[in-house]
């Protein structure tokens, strides 16, 4: 929940000529709903695409506060995150509703961003394994292979977000290689080989390159380091 209307498009516009040249990366900025409309405009015609950071499982109707795909799209979102662990923590969003919210996005024609994560404690008790999995059963079940087409799985350890502590890139790898392992046994080598899984957890220009240099690790869900043009902008080089 950062940035006014202007301060959001001035931060794009700045970004922009930053990473005009750079290719074989999908480059995705997601602002407050508030900004969408303006952020579209200003990255039109850009390799600069937008998205969302939540939707609703609805078109339209008695929802009051939320906001549907449809809408999202209408602006020129190409893309949502869902299941953010700040709305799991926050607005207690279950793997169910997570999984309901994913479906509708995709056959609504959004690409989705799909978040999975364990806590300090969850870690600490040697959870992470079964929490991953959990998440990962519950978030995307019923999906056809295709739907991988249009979806990214991004692993955030919610101990890492924020605190400034980023998961070493050993760390990193060994999480994305489970999550790989357990796509493949829900869905096949195929799709899993195929998946793109980010990492989220304080990255930042000085850790991006070696992060993104893992096996397992395909690209990043960046926080606080997208707020700046210039940070933002070597992460996104880091990952060429």
């Amino acid at each position: 929940m950062n940035k006014l209307v202007g301060e959001a498009v001035d931060t794009v516009n700045a970004l922009k000529p930053l990473v005009a040249d750079v290719e074989g990366v999908d480059i995705v900025v997601c602002p407050v709903f508030t900004a969408l409309h303006a952020v579209g405009q200003a990255v039109g015609g850009s390799n600069v695409q937008m998205g969302a950071q939540n939707c609703y499982v609805k078109e339209s109707g008695a929802y009051t506060g939320e906001l549907s795909p449809q809408m999202l799209l209408d602006v020129g979102c190409t893309w949502t995150i869902l299941g953010h662990s700040e709305r799991r923590q926050y607005f207690e969003e279950s793997d169910a509703f997570l999984n309901e919210k994913l479906h509708f996005a995709l056959k609504s024609g959004l690409k989705v961003m799909f978040c999975i994560g364990e806590t300090l404690e969850e870690r600490e008790g040697g959870k992470m394994k079964d929490v991953l999995s959990r998440q990962l059963t519950g978030g995307l079940q019923g999906l056809q292979a295709a739907d991988f087409d249009n979806m990214s799985i991004a692993y955030e350890p919610v101990w890492a977000i924020g605190t400034g502590v980023t998961a070493t890139p050993d760390q990193a790898e060994e999480a994305h290689a489970f999550v790989r392992g357990v796509v493949a046994d829900q869905f096949g080598e195929t799709v899993a080989a195929q998946l793109r899984i980010q990492y989220g957890g304080s990255v930042k220009p000085a850790n991006a390159a070696e992060l993104m240099g893992q096996p397992n690790v395909d690209g990043s869900l960046v926080g606080g380091a997208a707020l700046e043009a210039e940070s933002f902008a070597a992460i996104v080089k880091a990952s060429v």
